[in-house]
């Protein structure tokens, strides 16, 4: 796996590269097939925010960890990918990852029974036609923390969210 290293507000030394190199690439014991790992280290104030977007077949594995020292976000965000990929283990499986062990053998290709949350409702509704500015009212109103819409501007379904840090997002479809 390739890992691409990034720092916003933060020289990103060879110490703490080749750090990042070591732990995010202690995933690869897990799936072979990764794609390139995208690493962002950011310093905002006191924080230390380690992002890390991994793409798996066509999934994307994404951990985010914030602490007063950037070798342990590091670290935490690490461990969180990894209970990520047990936890879907069966999922990325489905899709054609190929698991393995220590050792680099392959693990057989028979679906587990999935013991974890499962499809209890399908939901249908009419969408319509509305700018993104009515799209986050409607949102608001319904009280969710996402909403899907058709953009008037687009012409295409679009998502738009709620963020933590309480602005709002848009997913837009890219062909």
């Amino acid at each position: 796996m390739k890992v691409q290293v990034r720092g916003r507000n933060i020289d990103v030394t060879d110490a703490l590269k080749d750090y990042v190199v070591k732990r995010v690439g202690k995933l690869d014991k897990y799936i072979d097939n990764f794609g390139d790992a995208q690493v962002t280290l950011a310093v905002e104030k006191e924080s230390h925010r380690v992002e890390v977007t991994i793409p798996v077949n066509g999934m994307i594995l994404r951990g985010e960890e914030s602490t007063g020292d950037m070798y342990t976000s590091i670290d935490l965000v690490v461990d969180k990918l990894e209970k990520q990929i047990e936890k879907y283990k069966g999922k990325l499986l489905k899709r054609g990852a190929r698991f393995t062990n220590d050792h680099k053998t392959a693990a057989p290709a028979v679906p587990e029974e999935e013991d974890g949350p499962r499809l209890v409702r399908t939901k249908r509704f009419a969408i319509k036609p509305m700018p993104v500015e009515e799209a986050i009212l409607q949102m608001n109103l319904l009280g969710h923390s996402f909403f899907v819409f058709s953009n008037a501007e687009t012409e295409q379904v679009n998502v738009v969210y709620r963020r933590k840090d309480g602005n709002y997002g848009l997913i837009e479809p890219e062909f």
